[in-house]
């Protein structure tokens, strides 16, 4: 028996078992068409913001098995379904102009039993005619008794701020901070993950915001057993910094064109689905930022150290060892981009190895505003994050991680689906440690990270894109982006970086463990909410931007790649200011109880002196430790301690050694200038 006849012959037997019930429901109904209110208690969202001509719909547990039934028999001999076999819903469909009604969440063989579970296959699609009034559609759906939900399919908003300014090849690299050993002939111009104080990028970068990369790497570079779905434009799979780290479905790659060779409702899925056009992936070349898919996956994963292009953040050592990347396709030119491709993808995402989801869309600005009412509707969408959330497909965490860009439009709150309390949603830096222009802050932002500011460049007359952010763009060339859009991947990257470091280490965490553990490795930055800074509007007009509103509003700091792996690893961070003397007090990090520690040695390699800009040892005075760090950089430093100093704790001069991570960043000083 073939597994379309195995699959077929499953569904046919859970359909036979309910028909009887759900054809009496729909052709015996004593209780007629429901009552407006509570119809209208079963819509999701509003039209105002729908793809018109399309509805989702969710039907009762005791309803779906017959509506499989009926679709089934028309679409098992290639035909296109119109009717559900509910009699009262029918009737609706037939006076729309009902063009299809297909399952949202197409059958996967290894993963039905999960779906079904988790009640994702009560999900259809209804295709109907365009002019047809769309609140009335979807009111007269609701009335029946079948159905539990009617949900208007929302249009996303790519997050992203302009177009991409291509690469100018000509001219000499910046100097990267420390020899991390790449030979990424571009490393040096991704200010985003090593940041120089190239004065020649803008007269106020600050050296040190940077996601701290070039320590992270020398302990982790990623690991392919990691794979992060970019929902987002297709990926250009053969870009030659792109090709080596892409996920590749072998069963697809092996097998027969237009064939679902590995039964999991998708055919051609290589390296991943275009979930506009519901084919292979497909290049964009037009429309809303066609490059923008492929510029978030080279921050990700990039190839490094293969003497081409640009560094990704857990794109390896050039040894075939960096994350993978999975194309999530629901931008297609100027199509796409709604909340049943977006749900799509993400259960793809989920049944096909992802851990991590890149997604930089959200909602219009103000269509969501609260979680209760983002989560009351529990649209398809979340219930398609939440489907990815709860499966495990990594062995270093127990669930998937969710990442948003916040978004663009200068609010003070996240935008929806990001803000949900369940997913990270990530606001956008400059180069100077200050908020970019165009980032939303405030409630349900996370987590702050480099999305690059154009304007900084702009009031300096530099033209060349060097304050952006800059990665891989479609044709294998290389280009300069900004937006929330591009603060998320930074994100994403770092976390799949940590969770290779966590495989590497043996170690595992809960999914709220690596998400806390992720949220709580940053640097502060409230310190340089103060004060203004320039841009210009829409309209080309110079506009001054208060730095305080953001002030507690980016997240719960400045995201950093080191932290992350050694708070994976198991040792504590210790921020430590530069430009001056230093008296750190240990009590805070050491626990409580009466161990009553004394320090005796402290030791730091001559190169990690050299690293952090420290001139003299650090000196031991009082129970504290005293130096001065001159430059931004981070160490492990070993410090030596007695426990139960005499205090008949029962560990009378027991030694004790543990290790610190020193983070050297530069401060803001007190009267709102810069060190």
């Amino acid at each position: 028996m073939t597994r379309t006849t195995t699959l077929w012959s499953l569904l046919l037997l859970s359909a036979a078992l309910a028909l009887g019930s759900c054809t009496k429901d729909a052709t015996e109904q004593a209780t007629g068409p429901e009552p407006e209110a509570k119809a209208a208690s079963k819509l999701v969202f509003s039209s105002e913001n729908a793809v018109r001509g399309e509805l989702l719909v969710c039907f009762g547990e005791e309803a779906v098995a017959g509506i499989e039934s009926s679709v089934m028999q028309v679409t098992r001999s290639g035909g296109v379904a119109t009717r559900s076999g509910i009699a009262d819903f029918d009737a609706v469909l037939g006076s729309i102009g009902v063009k299809a009604l297909q399952r949202l969440f197409p059958v996967d063989e290894r993963n039905e039993e999960r779906t079904r579970a988790a009640g994702l296959h009560r999900w259809y699609v209804v295709e109907f005619d365009d002019d047809a009034d769309l609140d009335k559609a979807a009111l007269d759906m609701a009335r029946i008794a079948e159905v539990s939900k009617v949900e208007f399919n929302q249009q996303l908003m790519h997050v992203h701020e302009g177009r991409v300014i291509p690469l100018a090849e000509t001219g000499a690299a910046p100097q990267t901070r420390a020899a991390v050993g790449f030979n990424d002939p571009h490393l040096g111009k991704q200010w985003h993950y090593i940041n120089t104080g190239d004065k020649s990028i803008y007269s106020k970068i600050k050296a040190g915001a940077d996601v701290n990369c070039d320590e992270a790497w020398k302990l982790c570079t990623g690991d392919p057993r990691v794979i992060v779905a970019v929902v987002d434009n297709c990926v250009q799979w053969d870009h030659p910094d792109l090709a080596a780290n892409m996920w590749t479905n072998t069963a697809e790659l092996n097998g027969s064109e237009g064939r679902d060779d590995d039964s999991n409702g998708y055919a051609d899925d290589i390296h991943g689905f275009n979930f506009v056009d519901n084919t292979t992936l497909t290049i964009s070349t037009k429309g809303d930022a066609p490059d923008h898919g492929t510029h978030v996956a080279g921050t990700v994963a990039a190839v490094n150290n293969n003497g081409t292009g640009v560094a990704g953040i857990a794109g390896g050592s050039g040894k075939n060892d960096g994350v993978k990347i999975m194309s999530c396709q629901i931008y297609h030119d100027k199509d796409g981009g709604d909340v049943a491709m977006a749900a799509k993808a993400i259960k793809y995402a989920a049944d096909n190895g992802a851990a991590i989801i890149q997604c930089s869309y959200g909602y219009p600005a103000g269509s969501v505003t609260s979680d209760t009412a983002y989560s009351s509707g529990a649209s398809a969408e979340k219930q398609a994050i939440d489907y990815f959330i709860a499966k495990q497909n990594c062995a270093a965490v127990s669930g998937g991680l969710a990442i948003f860009a916040a978004g663009n439009d200068m609010t003070g709150m996240s935008s929806y689906p990001g803000a949900y309390r369940d997913y990270i949603s990530v606001t956008a830096m400059s180069c100077d440690y200050t908020p970019a222009y165009y980032t939303n802050y405030g409630p349900a932002c996370n987590i702050a990270a480099p999305g690059g500011d154009a304007y900084q460049s702009y009031l300096e007359n530099i033209n060349t894109g060097a304050s952006e952010v800059l990665s891989t763009v479609n044709g294998g060339k290389y280009g300069y982006m900004q937006g929330t859009s591009m603060a998320c991947p930074h994100v994403s990257g770092v976390a799949a970086l940590g969770l290779s470091y966590a495989l590497q280490l043996g170690k595992t965490f809960t999914q709220n463990e690596f998400t806390t553990l992720l949220l709580t490795s940053v640097n502060d930055i409230n310190q340089y909410c103060t004060g203004t800074k320039q841009y210009f509007t829409d309209k080309g007009s110079l506009a001054t931007l208060d730095l305080s509103q953001y002030k507690k509003g980016m997240g719960t700091g400045y995201i950093d790649a080191y932290q992350v792996l050694m708070n994976v690893r198991g040792i504590t961070c210790i921020p430590i200011p530069v430009g001056s003397q230093y008296t750190l007090n240990l009590q805070p990090y050491l626990g409580g109880g009466n161990l009553d520690l004394k320090i005796t040695e402290i030791s730091i390699s001559a190169e990690d002196m050299n690293r952090l800009g420290i001139s003299a040892n650090p000196t031991i005075f009082a129970n504290q430790i005293i130096l001065k760090c001159t430059k931004p950089g981070s160490a492990v430093v070993r410090i030596k301690l007695l426990a139960g100093n005499g205090n008949n704790s029962g560990m009378n001069g027991m030694p004790i050694t543990k290790e610190f991570a020193f983070i050297a960043r530069e401060v803001h000083s007190q009267n709102g200038g810069w060190l």
